[in-house]
C-alpha cells in the first residue's frame, strides 16, 4: 500500500479514529472489530446495498430491498442499474429474492417488507 488512511470506525458505537499505515497496521481502535474494519477499508472496501423496487399495480409504489451480503463498493452503480431494470408483483415477502447473484457478486437482492394483495 502506498499512502496512510485515517478512518472513522462504523462497526460499533463507538465511532474510533482509525490510523492505518502503509504496513496495514491499525491505530486508535477499541475492539479489534476497528482492526479488522480498517484493514478490509483500505484494502478491499465493501458495503450493503440498500433501495426499492417497483411494485405493479400496488398502492405502495415501491418495496425496500437490499444486498443480502456486503458487496465490492465498486459494484454499486452496477447494482442499483440492476435494481432500477424490474419491478415486482404481489405478494412479496420478507426475504424473497429479488435478483439472484446480483452482477456476479454471489450477493442476492432480497426484499425487506412484506406487501401483500
Amino acid at each position: 500500500m502506498e499512502k496512510e488512511y485515517d478512518l472513522i470506525c462504523i462497526m460499533c458505537p463507538n465511532g474510533c479514529r482509525l490510523h492505518v499505515d502503509k504496513d496495514l497496521n491499525v491505530t486508535g481502535n477499541k475492539c479489534l472489530r476497528g482492526v479488522n474494519y480498517g484493514k478490509a477499508e483500505v484494502t478491499h472496501p465493501t458495503r450493503i446495498v440498500t433501495s426499492t423496487v417497483k411494485i405493479d399495480s400496488h398502492e405502495l409504489a415501491v418495496c425496500p430491498v437490499k444486498t443480502k451480503d456486503p458487496i465490492p463498493k465498486e459494484k454499486i452503480f452496477d447494482i442499483m442499474a440492476e435494481i432500477n431494470k424490474i419491478s415486482l408483483k404481489c405478494p412479496v415477502h420478507i426475504g424473497d429474492v429479488v435478483i439472484q447473484n446480483v452482477c456476479g457478486t454471489g450477493s442476492d437482492i432480497v426484499a425487506t417488507r412484506e406487501i401483500l394483495q
